[in-house]
């Protein structure tokens, strides 16, 4: 995917089959908007037609030239199916909505050379320029060695390889889509992809193909060298820090210059069959596009959905200092509980419940799977259930857990799918991210955007996101229900609860 912003208009282009909810035959399928949440389907603006891309146009990025141009950057494959790297200019800049692309003459830019493997060589990075030359990253792997190629040209056509990746990791396999971008140390304000320094830190993120999810680190960028140094702070691979647990996939950011923000764009999978999606028509979804600061403690980014997403919001219900002891199920009336935005603060009146932390435990989403909802804690598990049916045969809830360790008590955001829909053939997997967060003052927030069959929900003010993509059956429209609950043995105050039924945007 490649966003971007120009003359006032936000570009999204997008891969897409405009013959079938499968994959082949891919686009890139072209929207614009005025702000980000009300969108209008163009034209796609890249077919196959190409010798150097006619078996395929493949994701990509935008870069706005200093000239004021945007140009494209993106993948081809041509006839011997290796893949490439060309670009694409607007045919009229005068048109505000750039409908039409051309591919000049002098493409592709990039071969896979000697040595890099042209079958995993793709998704040309947007472009940075630093000390006379343009650089690009693009992804691959060699053997099962995950790399971010350099590329660097004067201007912008003639490219060299640098001598050195950006960066490598092992037995992360082929990465996708990555993306790097600096991160200011202090305050939410987004900064555009060239601006370097030392009030910076860098973020380089990849989509692992063998995973099929995003991870992140956050370090230095040590442009004498073109090298990525990650900090210590986080498991550099894929046990790393994720911009989202859940179904969450090719990822991209952007620079937002209108409103000075660096803006993640997200693509949520499907979860159901292929058969599924034929019959339906349509497969994969974005997520609700989310604003990306430096957590204050630098160690990772925080995230929260646009600002502009609050326009939505319509009839609205509260509640204050409400008691969830075990077993409570207390139902939010009001408001339209299959398109909602919720807000909720949790006060825990004692923590000496927590259960003990095992050490030895890694991986969030097998403890969440193994600690599931319905098994009883000290303190949580509590939280929400979403896109519940009246007698509860069908929910797929967001929920808190706490433990306590030798040094500072341990929080997971959990979401379970097991029970989201009756229907069979689902994946229906439990989700968990840890929330870096020392209750100090026993509260912990959690906003979930609800939209039917796909629920957003970020804990601690955006410090760990899950996306959950579901199918109810009985939980749709009016018959879907939302749910506070607690089903630990330590009572849970809700201090604050804020939810509003959500308007339907313009959509493609």
């Amino acid at each position: 995917m490649a966003p971007m912003y120009y003359n006032g208009i936000y570009h999204f282009f997008y891969q897409y089959n405009p013959k079938g909810a499968v994959w082949g035959n891919i686009v890139w399928a072209h929207s614009v908007s005025k702000d980000m949440i009300n969108w209008e389907a163009l034209e796609p603006a890249l077919y196959p037609s190409q010798n150097f891309d006619i078996n395929g146009v493949w994701s990509g990025s935008a870069t706005i030239l200093p000239s004021n141009k945007p140009i494209i950057l993106y993948t081809g494959l041509d006839p011997k199916d290796r893949q490439v790297q060309s670009y694409a200019v607007p045919a009229n800049l005068s048109d505000p909505y750039l409908r039409k692309w051309i591919k000049p003459g002098d493409n592709p830019l990039v071969y896979p050379e000697e040595g890099v493997n042209a079958s995993a060589f793709r998704d040309p990075t947007t472009a940075w320029w630093l000390n006379g030359h343009w650089r690009i990253l693009v992804g691959s792997k060699r053997h099962h060695r995950g790399i971010a190629y350099v590329y660097r040209s004067r201007d912008f056509i003639h490219w060299v390889k640098a001598k050195h990746p950006l960066h490598s990791v092992p037995y992360t396999d082929m990465w996708e889509c990555p993306d790097f971008y600096p991160v200011l140390l202090s305050g939410k304000e987004g900064l555009d992809t060239s601006l370097q320094g030392k009030h910076v830190k860098h973020v380089l993120k990849v989509s692992s193909d063998v995973a099929r999810y995003d991870y992140y680190t956050v370090g230095t960028y040590l442009t004498d060298k073109d090298r990525y140094v990650p900090d210590n702070t986080s498991v550099d691979g894929l046990d790393g820090l994720r911009y989202d647990y859940g179904n969450f996939y090719a990822s991209k950011t952007f620079f937002d210059p209108a409103k000075k923000r660096r803006v993640l764009w997200g693509w949520v999978n499907e979860s159901d069959t292929t058969e599924d999606d034929v019959e339906k028509g349509w497969a994969g979804i974005q997520a609700v596009p989310r604003t990306v600061w430096l957590d204050p403690n630098q160690r990772q980014l925080m995230q929260w959905p646009i600002e502009e997403l609050e326009a939505l919001r319509g009839q609205n219900v509260k509640m204050s200092q409400q008691q969830l002891k075990i077993g409570d199920h207390i139902e939010v009336k009001g408001i339209t509980a299959a398109q909602a935005d919720v807000e909720v603060t949790f006060y825990i009146p004692s923590l000496n419940k927590a259960e003990q932390f095992d050490p030895s435990w890694r991986n969030a989403q097998e403890i969440c799977g193994k600690k599931g909802l319905k098994v009883e804690g000290g303190v949580g598990p509590f939280g929400l259930l979403t896109l519940a049916s009246r007698n509860l045969e069908e929910y797929t809830p967001f929920y808190f857990r706490v433990f306590k360790s030798s040094k500072k008590h341990v929080v997971l955001l959990c979401s379970d799918a097991t029970s989201s829909s009756l229907k069979d053939g689902l994946y229906k997997p439990s989700f968990g991210g840890f929330v870096d967060v020392d209750l100090a003052d026993k509260k912990l927030s959690l906003r979930s955007l609800i939209d039917h069959s796909v629920v957003e929900s970020f804990a601690a003010e955006g410090k760990t996101c899950i996306t959950s993509r579901v199918y109810p059956t009985l939980a749709l429209f009016e018959d879907a229900h939302l749910f506070a609950f607690n089903h630990g043995t330590e009572s849970i105050n809700v201090e604050n609860f804020n939810a509003w039924s959500m308007k339907k945007p313009r959509m493609n």
